[in-house]
């Protein structure tokens, strides 16, 4: 019989294990008195996490600890304050450069034109359709001259179906604008692939310049509706599995779409370089989000470091192989009426400015994944070194690289995949498609960010691994309780 009973703590083996307490003053783990005050104890509240539960370390978990100071849950402990000051050293500079750069590159809006009419640059208002009735295509296209196409061509059935097919008359009510109230009929051919519905919101043209009859004309039905809703339940969703992490991520997206409307867009419109003004934006972005999203501490500020690193390596590849390549950035209707619009825009700038900015989002998942591993291995076990660490880490970094590739890639492939149809239905080979500059584009622009996304894993990880092997028990997120404290890891004897 003991003096001070005490509840009974099993262990398998007598050893140290993690700078959990052991009985004996000798030190087993470096510090008197067995024991230890890394961040991996758990004593207070008897509570378990990763770090500090039995199984398969070989330890039985048991009732708390009675000691005289507590350890609070989380993550990882902070780095050491030396450490920190570095990373502060490093990070604050960048960060009043990326300010300084927003302020002097700042556009205050979007420079105006005069509309021409053409694509996207139309004037446009809401309408809905008040009626509609079913009418005979030859009577509504009386004025039309017939085709000479056969029959047998896609042409040649339009026109064949225009003339003696069922049409769709439709009274469609302008309901913005300074003509609200106004009416005007669009006739719906029976092939076309936009089909309207009594009651449907629709969008309409206005064509000032042209005959009245004609200055209104339906482009495209109105659908903020179920986009809102959807919006709504992507919110929702994520609010709910992320809780508050989730809400700070959705105020982070909204900085983030913010800086891309308010900043980069005016600022490439009003002649800026773009590759600058994709830096600076994606630099803020990167800022912003982060540590929204993950908090203000050492691990954020590791994870900035790698996307800085990969952002940069993939806006030298960028560059380069563009200019290689010959990419003009001009290869659609889009591009080219922004050409037209705004001639100063140097367009090859405006693809890198693309690849540099779509490649962000991916990289932020990378390189916090990597960090958070890294900080993670270091909690189980404070005794690995960098090597170790980095060993262990780049495991699970090559998982994730498998992963993001293979998505990106395919993400790519889907957006392009009506122009590789009509590659396919051409009949070309792979050279000549891959040969055509809007699939170069789209080559450079997958492969370049892969590039970058390969790299961050190696780079993030090895300074984190560095960052987080630097913190000693000396530092003040590891300092030892004041007084020894006698072990009481091991079943007493009676």
């Amino acid at each position: 019989m003991t003096p001070s009973p005490q509840p009974p703590i099993e262990h398998t083996e007598p050893h140290g294990h993690n700078g959990h307490a052991h009985a004996g003053p000798g030190p087993s783990d470096g510090h008197p008195g067995g024991h230890s005050d890394r961040p991996s104890d758990r004593h207070s509240d008897g509570g378990s996490d990763s770090g500090s539960t039995g199984g398969s370390d070989g330890h039985i978990p048991g009732p708390s600890h009675g000691h005289g100071h507590s350890h609070g849950h989380g993550p990882a402990a902070p780095v050491s304050k030396h450490l920190r000051k570095v990373i502060a050293a490093v990070l604050i500079p960048f960060a009043v450069a990326v300010f300084v750069g927003m302020v002097v590159l700042w556009p205050g809006g979007a420079p105006g034109h005069e509309r021409t009419g053409v694509g996207f640059d139309r004037q446009t208002q809401q309408g809905v359709v008040t009626s509609l009735e079913q009418v005979d295509c030859k009577s509504v296209n009386a004025a039309q001259v017939p085709t000479t196409a056969a029959p047998s061509t896609p042409e040649g059935r339009q026109a064949q179906a225009e003339q003696t097919g069922e049409c769709k008359k439709a009274t469609v009510e302008v309901t913005s604008g300074p003509d609200k109230g106004r009416t005007f009929v669009e006739v719906v051919q029976p092939g076309a692939p936009r089909q309207l519905e009594d009651g449907q919101e629709v969008v309409v043209a206005y064509a000032p310049d042209a005959p009245r009859d004609l200055q209104y004309s339906v482009i495209d039905v109105n659908r903020k509706l179920p986009m809102a809703l959807l919006a709504g339940i992507f919110a929702v969703a994520v609010v709910v599995v992320g809780r508050m992490r989730g809400l700070f991520a959705l105020v982070a997206l909204v900085v983030s779409f913010g800086v891309l409307t308010l900043f980069i867009l005016p600022a490439i419109l009003q002649g800026s370089n773009p590759l600058v003004v994709a830096v600076v934006g994606a630099s803020a972005i990167m800022l912003i989000a982060l540590y929204m999203c993950h908090g203000l501490t050492a691990r954020t500020s590791v994870a900035v470091l790698g996307t800085l690193v990969s952002l940069l390596l993939i806006g030298l590849l960028g560059s380069g192989f563009i200019d290689w390549a010959f990419l003009s950035g001009n290869t659609d209707d889009n591009t080219g009426l922004i050409h037209g619009l705004y001639p100063d825009i140097d367009m090859s700038g405006l693809l890198l400015a693309g690849v540099i900015i779509g490649s962000l989002g991916v990289l932020d998942d990378v390189t916090v994944t990597q960090t958070s591993a890294v900080w993670e291995l270091h909690h189980a076990d404070p005794s690995m070194g960098p090597r170790a660490l980095y060993r262990a880490a780049i495991r699970i970094g090559r998982d994730h690289i498998a992963s993001v590739v293979n998505t990106l890639v395919l993400a790519y492939a889907g957006a392009a995949l009506p122009l590789l149809l009509l590659f396919s239905i051409a009949n070309s080979s792979m050279g000549s498609v891959a040969n055509s500059e809007l699939v170069a584009e789209e080559i450079v622009r997958t492969l370049v960010g892969s590039i970058g996304l390969v790299a961050s894993v190696p780079v993030t990880t090895a300074l984190a691994a560095l960052v987080v092997s630097a913190d000693r028990p000396g530092s003040p997120a590891g300092a030892p309780a004041a007084g020894p404290v006698r072990g009481r890891g091991r079943r007493r004897k009676r």
